[in-house]
C-alpha cells in the first residue's frame, strides 16, 4: 500500500509540474513579465487542499490514511530527517541559479518581494489551519497534523522555482516539483503525517506562490513607488520549520 501511495504522488509531481507549463505558460505579459490571473491555474491546487479538507471527516480517506500509517509502523524501522532541509532547496535553487549566471524571469528585487509574499501567505494559512483543525500527527506527538508545513513550503519553492525558470527550461521545474513530492513522502515515511495531510499543504504551497506573482504588481507598485532598479531595499521575511517560528533580514542590492 505504501509504495503504491508513494508511486502516485510522485507521478503527481510530474503531472502538476507539466500541467503547469501547458496552463500558465501563454498566461504571461511579455511586455511586463507578469503571471496573468487564470482560473484553470486554480484546479490542481484546489483539488489538493480540497481532498485534504474532506479527508478529515471522511470515512473512507480517513481509512485510507490509517493503511498507509500501518505500512509505515510495520515496515519501516528507520526514520530519515532529509525533508527538514529538501523543504527549502526548491526555493534555495531560484537564488543558486541566477548566482551562477542563470537569469530567471524576474530582477532581484521582484523575485524576493514575490518569495516574502507567498511566505507570508503559505505561512499564514498553515499556521491558521493547525490552530483550528488540531489533528492529531500520526505518531501521536501533537495536534498539529493538518496541513504539512514542510510540503506546503516545499511546493511553494517548486511552484517559485517553476514560475521563474520554465522559459528556460522545464527540467528545472521539474526537478523542483519532484523534490517537493519526496518532501511530502519523506513526511509520510517518518509517520509525521498523513497523505491528506502532504495533499493539502501541496495545494497550499502552490496556491500561496500563484497569488503572490498575481499581487506582485501592486505590491512591489506601492513598496517601492519612487525607488529605481539599482537602490537596495530591505525586507524581514518570516519563516516556521514546523516547530520553531522566526525572521530573517534580506537585503536587495
Amino acid at each position: 500500500m505504501f509504495h503504491k501511495t508513494i508511486s502516485l504522488v510522485f507521478l503527481f509531481g510530474l503531472f502538476s509540474a507539466n500541467a503547469q507549463q501547458n496552463d500558465s505558460i501563454t498566461k504571461i505579459d511579455s511586455t511586463s513579465n507578469r503571471l496573468k490571473f487564470n482560473y484553470k491555474q486554480l484546479i490542481i491546487p484546489s483539488v489538493l487542499i480540497g481532498y485534504g479538507v474532506i479527508g478529515i471527516g471522511n470515512d473512507q480517506l480517513l481509512s485510507f490514511n490509517s493503511q498507509i500509517k500501518k505500512e509505515v509502523t510495520e515496515d519501516i524501522d528507520e526514520k530519515i530527517t532529509i525533508d527538514d532541509f529538501s523543504q527549502y532547496a526548491p526555493a534555495a535553487s531560484v537564488y543558486a541559479l541566477n548566482a551562477f549566471g542563470v537569469k530567471g524571469k524576474n530582477n532581484m528585487r521582484d523575485r524576493s518581494v514575490i518569495f516574502v509574499t507567498s511566505y507570508v501567505i503559505m505561512a499564514s494559512t498553515v499556521l491558521g489551519l493547525k490552530s483550528i483543525v488540531h489533528e492529531e500527527r500520526p505518531d501521536g506527538s501533537s495536534n498539529n497534523s493538518f496541513p504539512s508545513g514542510h510540503t506546503a513550503t516545499a511546493f511553494a519553492g517548486a511552484e517559485f522555482l517553476w514560475q521563474e525558470y520554465k522559459d528556460k527550461s522545464i527540467w528545472y521545474g521539474i526537478a523542483g516539483y519532484a523534490v517537493a513530492t519526496g518532501t511530502g513522502l519523506f513526511r509520510i515515511y517518518n509517520n509525521r503525517h498523513w497523505l491528506t495531510d502532504v495533499a493539502a499543504g501541496a495545494g497550499i504551497g502552490i496556491l500561496s506562490t500563484k497569488i503572490a506573482y498575481w499581487m506582485n504588481p501592486y505590491i512591489t507598485k506601492k513598496l517601492f513607488k519612487s525607488s529605481t532598479e539599482n537602490k537596495s531595499t530591505s525586507m524581514i521575511m518570516p519563516f516556521y520549520n514546523g516547530q520553531q517560528y522566526g525572521l530573517g533580514f534580506v537585503k536587495v542590492f
